[in-house]
């Protein structure tokens, strides 16, 4: 099995304004994160055997408030995991993309609601798939409209990620648009072949709609994605140990991926699965996945958005569009059923290439957070969010599969308290 194998891509789909906040719940006095509270929740998380390392770094008021760590980042090579160590972060690569895209629209490069096939033609005349006829042929039918460069950049384009049992799943199947040996133009060409699941902005469904934009950003800028990016985020950001190809040099800083075996142990995962593509020499470098990077250099990344679009004096991003990326733009009439696994979230919608809290947590099950938070995840358990209310930007690291959404829910506790009514004082 390859890491972009469809096994993968569709765990992927299993792996961030504010509204009024109910006035049945009181705000929370303005806190300070409880260090050792983290540190002893990583403790136990490790003992446990829920995970085999992890670390979180808090980010509160202008300067770090806790880094902790515990347990390793190889636990076959004795190797600790630190704040040097390397992680693949999978889709929380997406808000790097969504970041790179924007870069482009404040240049006046394209418009949110131009159709997406002004920009990359392949896109012209897609076709929804609504089942198959007796003869095993998709039956296919025109959308109602075409999608926009909006629908791509909040997953209501009616694109799919593969690995499902819908109709246009089986053309995903044959053609592998997120092979790791295709470029992002090749993917591209193939994407455009995939029916659509449903017509544009009637349904959220997490799709390869941000390697879409990793094209798009390629069309527009005239760069490599990876060089844009690296041009344009990266390195102003001072992001230098952040990237899709590396090198064996790297491995003695790598994190192995971790899985839940049969027997509920956490067993590495092999090396050939695990390392492709980013040490492999592939050619794709996908927008939704792919970048390899360490929990310092993230959260230099995560605390640009939390100061709307710049750190250190570089501005990455416009305040205006960090908002605009940071507001939940779901139509109202996209409903919780038509969310797919959306709601398990949190109450919230999704902005661009974010998710975006607008209410407080509605029971002690769903995920602690505050009203007006946007944030996004990764495959291997990975997590950052940004609190602007609590002045606040947050980076879980570890590396385990299958996706942990507990896991989420126990490290927010720690880092809020498991009371925190998720409404900040004004």
């Amino acid at each position: 099995m390859r890491l972009l194998g469809a096994t993968l891509i569709a765990a992927f789909a299993l792996a961030g304004c504010a509204t009024v906040p109910s006035a049945s719940k009181a705000p929370n006095a303005s806190f300070s994160p409880n260090c050792e509270r983290i540190g002893s929740f990583l403790d136990s998380a490790v003992s446990q055997g829920r995970t085999v390392g992890a670390s979180a770094f808090v980010w509160k008021d202008g300067q770090e408030a806790c880094f902790e760590n515990a347990g390793y980042a190889s636990r076959e090579d004795g190797r600790p995991f630190t704040r040097d160590t390397l992680v693949q972060i999978f889709s929380m690569t997406k808000p790097v993309t969504g970041v790179a895209l924007m870069q482009l629209w404040e240049q006046g490069r394209f418009g949110l609601d131009d159709p997406l096939s002004w920009y990359l033609p392949e896109y012209e005349g897609l076709k929804v798939a609504t089942g198959l006829d007796d003869s095993g042929n998709l039956v296919l039918r025109d959308p109602s409209r075409p999608p926009t460069v909006r629908d791509m950049l909040r997953h209501t384009a009616g694109f799919t990620y593969g690995g499902s049992d819908a109709p246009a799943d089986t053309v995903w199947a044959r053609l592998q648009p997120l092979s790791p040996d295709n470029t992002l133009a090749e993917f591209s060409q193939k994407m455009a072949q995939v029916p659509l699941l449903s017509d544009p902005g009637t349904r959220w469904n997490y799709s390869a709609g941000v390697d879409v934009q990793a094209r798009l950003v390629e069309v527009l800028s005239g760069m490599a994605f990876a060089d844009y990016v690296d041009t344009n985020i990266f390195t102003p950001l001072g992001m230098d140990d952040s990237g899709w190809k590396r090198s064996e040099a790297d491995l003695g800083r790598l994190a192995r991926i971790y899985v839940v075996g049969t027997s509920g142990d956490l067993e590495p995962m092999p090396r050939e699965e695990w390392l492709e593509p980013n040490f492999a020499g592939k050619p794709m470098t996908m927008g939704g996945s792919g970048i390899v990077t360490t929990v310092d250099d993230y959260m230099r990344f995560a605390r640009m958005l939390l100061n709307e679009g710049e750190l250190g004096g570089v501005r990455v991003l416009e305040p205006a569009t960090v908002r605009l990326m940071a507001t939940d733009v779901l139509d109202p009439r996209i409903t919780a059923e038509n969310r797919s696994w959306l709601p398990s979230k949190g109450t919230g919608g999704f902005g661009i290439d974010f998710f975006v809290r607008t209410a407080p947590p509605q029971a002690p099950e769903e995920n602690r957070g505050t009203v007006g938070e946007f944030f996004w995840d990764g495959y291997p358990s990975m997590l950052f969010w940004v609190d602007p209310a609590q002045d606040m930007a947050v980076v879980f690291a570890t590396q385990k599969v299958p996706f942990d959404n507990p896991l989420h829910h126990d490290i927010r506790d720690a880092v809020y308290g498991a009371d925190y009514s998720g409404i900040a004082p004004n």
